[in-house]
């Protein structure tokens, strides 16, 4: 890890730092996170930074169960099982401490580009693409009108219905790495159609991540796919 890298760590934790910060006491950000409270006081005024080794527990430990927590919180299930979780997609900066704890996490290979299917994936898959300096691409239902040539992925569901998405062919470049995000990973068809265009782009999968999975089912899925790592943020049984 070089200086620059450190550097956006420490910070990165500091950020999950003062998210937590904002409902706990010192002493309670203490037991959840097992450092003295005098120093996680000087972390959230931003006196000091943490050292690498905390920064590291702070984002892949504490900040996964705790950013899990939170999106466990502002996420509602429906009386018939479906998932709206409008308060997180639509919350950028949350989105924002979500990308780094995701990548320490599950150590995704860095990508070059984040890919996502329109529209909900976007927030994430831009806050995604930001972290890692990544270019950010989505597919579409439908065909832009200036577009010439498009990577289509096509599959017909359980329900009779063939859903289909395009992404324009120069998004991805051959031998590119690709992640593949989702705020919601469901069934996990629509991650099967995302990793059927990075095949066709002729591209490497990184990963595969969502921040929530409703059930096992889209995980495995995607995991008989890709041997990249594949993961959520939080689940719903």
């Amino acid at each position: 890890m070089n200086r620059a890298e450190k550097a956006t760590l420490q910070l990165q934790a500091v950020s999950v730092l003062r998210m937590l910060k904002e409902t706990r006491t010192y002493d309670e950000l203490a037991e959840v996170t097992d450092l003295p409270a005098g120093d996680l006081n000087r972390y959230v005024n931003g006196h000091v930074l943490p050292s690498t080794d905390r920064a590291e527990a702070v984002v892949e430990g504490v900040g996964r169960e705790e950013l899990a927590d939170e999106l466990q919180a502002r996420t509602r299930l429906d009386t018939e099982g479906y998932v709206d979780n409008s308060d997180i997609v639509f919350d950028q900066s949350f989105l924002g401490l979500v990308a780094p704890v995701a990548a320490e996490t599950f150590d995704f290979d860095h990508p070059d580009v984040v890919l996502t299917a329109a529209t909900d994936g976007i927030t994430l898959a831009a806050a995604m693409a930001s972290y890692f300096g990544a270019r950010c691409a989505y597919a579409k239902k439908s065909k832009e009108t200036a577009v010439e040539e498009f990577i289509e992925a096509r599959q017909r569901l359980a329900s009779g219905i063939e859903l289909t998405y395009y992404l324009p062919s120069s998004a991805i470049r051959s031998g590119e790495t690709v992640l593949v995000v989702d705020d919601l990973i469901r069934s996990g068809e629509t991650q099967e159609l995302l990793l059927e265009i990075a095949h066709d782009a002729d591209a490497d999968v990184g990963g595969v991540f969502a921040l929530i999975s409703a059930g096992d089912e889209g995980i495995e899925r995607a995991k008989a796919r890709t041997e990249a790592p594949v993961g959520a943020l939080a689940s719903f049984e």
